[in-house]
């Protein structure tokens, strides 16, 4: 056998076991199970095992009458001739209808003790059929050949298995192996003895074919309002997820707006400044007023850009003050922040390696301010889940675009973990997106987590 036969056999043999792994997992958990679905479950096994001692005890009763005897001069009596044999009846009386078979086989008096054993042995498993549902089925189907020599226990033993079969059809986890269950108990009750399934009258096949009918119509018909409720609840999910994702959105979006008429406000109240004192000195010193009317242009400029990345950007009335805490004329942080950010976490106990790349050169306020946000936001989530990690914050300032990423590499979930509303990359993505930006934000191939923001720029 070559190299490549036993390579081929073991993912053979691997495929196989793991398809086998697949059909034995559980579908799903046990369904809970009330105080009062225990009761009942004790009731039926009780129930079943008293009908069984109470039938069977007054079965035997009945057919233990004394026996017929016959004469043999009876039988020595002549026969008439036919002359005197009365005519036939046309209309004979018709015989006597076939009395409705027993569901319960009589107890025998020289074997009591040993049945009454056995039904406990076969009935006791039931107590426990929708905690445990498919190993009850098969403890029962252990018990069958034990009970196969004594009829009356034997017959309990298949009421047992119906009861116990569908309890693991319907209510096991482990679907394939219940459903693969039910075809050998049937072949295991038809090759015991005959005595074991019950003998059905002709007058009850109309009802045993139009009962399952009844049952599996209504059990159609409760599957589908099931689902049907289901996909409507699903739909209400989808539906308040969605709202949910444009509320935060919109409150994200106010509060870009507000940061940038910040940005905007300081501006302009530099540009008041600066246009103000070059009035005052434009007479007595040119140069300064120069300087200042340059500064006033700058500062418009600046102002004038800001402006029409919000224009694009939707805003809504919120309640509160200044969610910033700004206090007026302060302008947002910037990129120059950036080293206080690193040492603030820091100082929580986090290892931050702050690197910038490239020829830093002033941006607009705004896409610092972006900037600053992406990096905050990432190293916020470290601190919250990622406890132990270190983590590297890059600004890379290019010719085309600002490149800004933090990585971490992974450690467990702290105590706040739990706390956020979740919408922080939501509101990342809506500041990039002022200005055309981009962010990819995921776990990383080596353990950790990367955040990476890229934000146009106009050439130098």
């Amino acid at each position: 056998m070559g190299k490549n036969d036993l390579v081929m056999k073991g993912a053979m043999a691997g495929r196989l076991w793991a398809w086998l792994r697949l059909l034995l997992e559980p579908s799903g958990p046990l369904p809970t199970l009330s105080w009062r679905g225990r009761a009942f479950d004790v009731v039926v096994a009780l129930g079943l095992l008293l009908a069984a001692i109470v039938e069977g005890d007054s079965q035997d009763r009945e057919h233990g009458g004394p026996s017929v005897s016959f004469d043999n001069q009876d039988l020595a009596e002549p026969i008439p001739p036919l002359d005197q044999i009365p005519p036939l009846d046309p209309d004979p009386p018709r015989a006597p209808r076939r009395p409705m078979p027993d569901p319960f086989l009589p107890i025998e008096d020289y074997e009591i003790g040993s049945t009454v054993v056995m039904l406990v042995v076969v009935v006791l498993p039931l107590v426990l059929r929708r905690r445990y549902p498919l190993a009850v089925l098969w403890a029962v189907l252990v018990t069958a050949p034990l009970a196969s020599d004594y009829n009356a226990a034997l017959r309990v033993s298949f009421y047992a298995c119906v009861i116990a079969a569908y309890t693991a059809a319907v209510y096991s986890p482990y679907r394939v192996p219940a459903l693969a269950s039910l075809p050998v108990a049937a072949f295991l009750y038809t090759q015991i003895r005959e005595s074991a399934v019950p003998t059905v009258p002709d007058n009850a096949v109309p009802f045993l074919i139009l009962i399952p009918i009844v049952l599996a119509a209504n059990g159609l018909r409760r599957w589908k309002r099931r689902a049907d409720e289901d996909r409507a609840r699903l739909s209400r999910l989808e539906h308040e997820q969605a709202e949910a994702l444009r509320r935060a959105a919109e409150h994200e979006r106010a509060r870009i707006a507000r940061e940038l008429h910040d940005v905007v406000t300081h501006n302009v109240s530099v540009m008041v400044i600066q246009a103000g004192a070059a009035r005052k000195v434009m007479r007595t010193s040119p140069d300064q007023a120069h300087d200042a009317l340059l500064s006033v242009e700058a500062g418009g400029r600046a102002a004038m850009a800001e402006l029409r990345h919000v224009m694009g950007l939707l805003t809504m009335d919120s309640d509160g003050g200044d969610p910033a805490g700004t206090g007026g004329l302060t302008p947002q942080p910037g990129l120059d922040r950036l080293e206080a950010l690193v040492q603030r976490v820091r100082d929580a106990g986090t290892a931050v390696e702050l690197t910038v790349s490239g020829q830093p050169r002033p941006l607009l306020p705004g896409i610092e301010l972006t900037a600053y946000r992406v990096v905050q936001e990432a190293l916020t989530n470290t601190v919250k889940h990622a406890t132990g990690a270190t983590a590297t914050v890059l600004v890379e300032y290019g010719t085309e675009q600002l490149r800004v990423e933090a990585t971490d590499t992974g450690g467990t979930p702290g105590v706040a973990a739990g706390t956020g509303n979740g919408h922080g990359l939501i509101g990342l993505r809506e500041r990039l997106a002022v200005y055309g930006g981009t962010l990819r934000a995921g776990p990383r191939l080596r353990g950790g987590y990367r955040v990476t923001a890229r934000i146009p720029l106009e050439a130098p």
